[in-house]
Formats: C-alpha cells, structure tokens, sequence
C-alpha cells in the first residue's frame, strides 16, 4: 500500500503588483524568497494611456476610467487565480494619477469596482520604488547610481547607494506627454529641434544638472521599458537598413547597456529615417504599440545623455513594480536584504537576455514545477533503497541548479530552434554571463539544459566523465526533474500549485490538480 507524502507550499511567497501608468497598466506576479531570489511567474500589460486625457483637460475621462476598470478587473482575476493574497497585492498610480484634479474620484471608482486599495505614489515614493527594483536586478548595490526611469508623464531620477536613496527628483518630462504636445516627429526636423528645446528648458528650470553633479554618480542605469525598447534596437540593428535577432550577440557577450554613440545611431535612424510607409511600418514592426511614443522617448533620453555627462548606461530587467515588491518583502520578511542572492539576479538576467516574455514565462513555469516536484521527493525520507538515499542527500543548492537549467533551458532558440538544448549549453558555458558559480556550478547547469531533451544521458556519458560517482547519479535525477517539468510545463496539462507526492518500494507517483496521474 502506497504513502502519501503531501507536499505544502512553504508559506505564501507570491507577490503581485500593479503600477498603473501614464501610457500603461502593468501586472507584475512575482515569487520571492526572503533569501532574496525573484522569478517572475507573470506579466500582463494593457495600453490604457491616461496621459491623452491630460493633454487636453486636467482629469481623467469616463472613458479612461472605464478602460482603468476594465483592466484592473482581468488584472484581479489573474490574481486571484494564483492565489496571492490581499496582504502581499500592491497597486500603485504614477504620474497621471497624480496630477489629475479628480484623482480622488478615481480612486474611489477603482476601489469599490474592483476592490483595489490604490497608493497615488509621490515623484519621490516613486524614485525610491524604481531604484530598489534596479537593485533586484543589476549587482550595483555597492556602487553610486543614478537610475533614469522613463515613464508616460513624467521621469524619475534617483541617485542612490547600498539602498540608500542620496537624491531623487521627478520631473514632468514622459514619452506620452511629450507625443502628444510635438506629434510623433519622424522626419520632422523642426518638431524635432522644438523638443530638444523643451527638454533642456525643463531639465534646466528644475535645476537637475546641477543637483546631479553635486551628487555625482559612479554608474548610470536606465530602466524603464522605452529604455529597454532602445536598447533592444541597438543589439537588432535597427539604425541599420537589415534588423536580425542577433546584432551583437555572435559571440553570446552583449549584456544590457548602451552607450552615447548607440543611441544616437538609434535616434538619427527614428528622426531622419524618412516619414515614408515603409518607415513608419518598419517602426511600427519592431516598437509595435510603443512605436507612438519611442520617438519623443529617444529623444528625451538623448538628452539626458548628454545634459548629465553620460557616456554609456547599463539597462535594467526590473524597475518599479519590481521595487514595490522589494518593498512589499521588506515589511514582510524581517530583515530582508535588497543585496541578496546577487548570482541568482545574474541567471535572471541570462533568461531576459536571449528570451522574449514568452519563453521567460515558460522557463519560469518549468522553474516552479520543478521545485514543487524536487521538494516533494524530499519528503520521501521513509524508503532506504539506494534511489531514496541520493535523493535524502540533496541540497538547497542543487534545487538552485535545478531551478536554474529550468529558467535558462530555452534561450537557445534565440538563435535557432534547431538544436537549440545544445546551444542553451553553448552560451552559459562560453558567455561569462554567471556570476558567482564555480567553474563546475556553471557546467552542471549547462549540461542540465543540455539533457532536458533527446537522448537521456548515460553515466559514462563524455560530459560527465569528470563527475564523481555519486554526482553522476545525483545529476541524472535532477535532469529527470529538468526533462518532467519541461514536459508539464510545455503540454499545459496540470496546475500544479497543489501536488499529492504517493511513494512504494516500487516507485514514485504524482498527483496533479485537475487530476492525472504520472508513475
């Protein structure tokens, strides 16, 4: 008669939150650990643009309102989906919000139509928020950053230090508002120079240059999603007549940022590219619904470029409603360090670099199955066969490999699907992109998204001749582990935020919820 081992979720690690934008409503859900791991379970973005409404009066309209609601309802029922509590849901506006007269009707709309408690965060609350995301992303935390964080309505700057902010300022400077007062501008040279002059006027009336300069700063970091959008275009091509996925990644070393020289080549091509159909549709093929807007937030990033003195800024992954959850996690868990887990961030951002949010969600999906499947055999401990004495053996650190070949099992359809396991196993063998694993670390986990498809590996297999016995052993299970979850994850055939773990001294079975069985 078989045991059953049921395997309960460590308490709630689930976070969600949701920054509601000028241009933007974004749902953020977030597994985090107070050990300071992310994986990002979920993502969802909805183009409500509250900064048109703006444009012409000082209030958000009916009709936004109702698009606001609309939203925010899909976004709820996401949430509630995934279980995640009211305690760990955190919705934040930004600048539109902020500056609207009736911000305080809209805020009573949303709260009795869809339940949500909205924080109107200040410029500063903010900046603050922007740069502890940056810090659950970038390993800056020692180093003296200025962080620049383009929004629809307004950008944020914060100069800070080990989690300390030492200066932050938000300006009334966004890509949305700026569209909407010079057009889009491509090929319009006079519209282009107007803005130019706009931008420095404001950035010079708010005195940001010279707060900047008495802060200074060892490290600029862009990470707003128009940034990412530029930075992309950099690494594609796109100042080039021919965009290919590759750019600079031949060599698997590109790794998020962008220098002064870049992102001119990017705004000469939007500006001076020509007003043509064929540009406009090639922009709109790449940007695709930022496309309205990457003109005015091009420009105005190069402009900060160059009234700051920067020459090159690293890109961030995360940004503000990563920051909400750090700071959702530091009032829940005691103590949490903001600098933690830094080699974790790095296999996060490997998985962001080569995958889109498709393939990073599904890499995230694997992650989580894997770990419920990896903890459930854990459990086992009633057996003392050879096969549950190496399982009894495990560690947190082999969950961590284990966790990790997941996330990263499929960035090599970057570059082709054929094939593509071994060159999963190709750029985190040869890209120096993970930082703090051992030499071995990073081979094991290589290998494991090695092995998570085709021929299984045997023991005297070549890749694992330098692997002491029992590591051999240790390592087939996990690549079981790699290979089941792929499977599950891939199949979308079971949600397994509920599993049964059943052991007999004739196997292991796993129960799934809705039901079906796998032996």
């Amino acid at each position: 008669m078989a045991t059953n081992t049921s395997y309960m979720q460590i308490p709630q690690t689930l976070f969600a939150s949701i920054d509601m934008g000028t241009s933007s409503f974004k749902l953020l859900i977030i597994r985090a650990y107070p050990n300071g791991k992310f994986l990002t379970i979920d993502t969802l973005k909805q183009p409500v643009i509250l900064g048109r409404d703006l444009s012409s009066s000082c209030s958000i309209s009916t009709q936004s309102q109702a698009r606001s609601v609309e939203s925010l309802l899909m976004f709820r029922d996401i949430i509630q989906s995934h279980n995640i509590s009211r305690d760990h849901t955190r919705a934040v506006a930004t600048a539109a919000v902020r500056a609207a007269e009736n911000k305080d009707e809209f805020v009573e709309c949303v709260r009795e139509k869809v339940g949500f408690e909205v924080d109107v965060l200040t410029g500063e609350q903010e900046a603050k928020f922007v740069y502890m995301g940056v810090l659950q992303f970038l390993p800056v935390f020692d180093r003296l950053v200025l962080s620049v964080d383009i929004g629809g309505g307004s950008t944020e700057f914060v100069i800070g230090k080990r989690g300390k902010v030492v200066f932050c300022e938000s300006v009334n400077l966004g890509h949305v508002s700026l569209s909407e007062k010079f057009g889009t501008c491509s090929g319009n040279f006079e519209e282009v120079l107007k803005m130019r002059e706009y931008v420095r006027m404001v950035i010079l009336e708010f005195g940001l240059v010279e707060k900047v300069k008495e802060s200074g700063f060892e490290v600029a970091v862009g990470s707003s999603g128009t940034i990412r959008a530029i930075e992309k275009a950099v690494v594609s091509g796109y100042d080039r007549d021919f965009v290919d996925n590759v750019g600079d990644f031949g060599g698997c070393k590109r790794d998020w940022r962008l220098s002064r020289g870049e992102l001119k080549g990017i705004v000469e091509r939007l500006c001076c590219g020509g007003d043509g159909e064929v540009e406009r549709v090639r922009r709109e093929r790449f940007f695709k619904r930022r496309s309205e807007f990457i003109v005015a937030g091009a420009v105005l990033l190069d402009e900060i470029f160059e009234l700051l003195g920067i020459e090159e800024m690293e890109v961030s992954g995360y940004g503000l409603g990563e920051g909400v959850v750090a700071d959702s996690l530091a009032k829940v868990f005691d103590g949490y360090d903001l600098n933690a887990n830094a080699r974790w961030r790095s296999v996060v951002r490997l998985a962001m670099r080569f995958n889109n949010k498709k393939r990073v969600k599904a890499g995230a999906q694997c992650a989580s199955i894997a770990k419920d499947i990896f903890e459930g055999l854990r459990k086992c401990d009633k057996l003392y066969n050879n096969q549950v004495k190496l399982i009894a053996s495990f560690e947190d650190k082999d969950l961590e490999y284990l966790e990790a070949a997941c996330l990263l099992h499929n960035i090599g359809h970057f570059t082709s699907k054929k094939g593509y396991h071994k060159q999963s196993c190709h750029i985190i063998m040869n890209g120096d992109h993970l930082y703090g694993y051992s030499t071995d670390e990073i081979k094991l986990i290589a290998l494991l998204t090695r092995f998570h498809r085709k021929k299984f590996p045997r023991s005297h297999h070549a890749f694992l001749e330098e692997f002491p016995e029992q590591a051999k052993q240790k390592f087939r299970v996990l690549c079981a582990i790699v290979r089941l979850s792929v499977i599950l994850q891939q199949n979308d055939c079971v949600n397994l935020r509920g599993v049964d773990f059943f052991h007999s001294y004739e196997g292991f079975k796993l129960d799934g919820h809705p039901p079906f069985t796998l032996t």
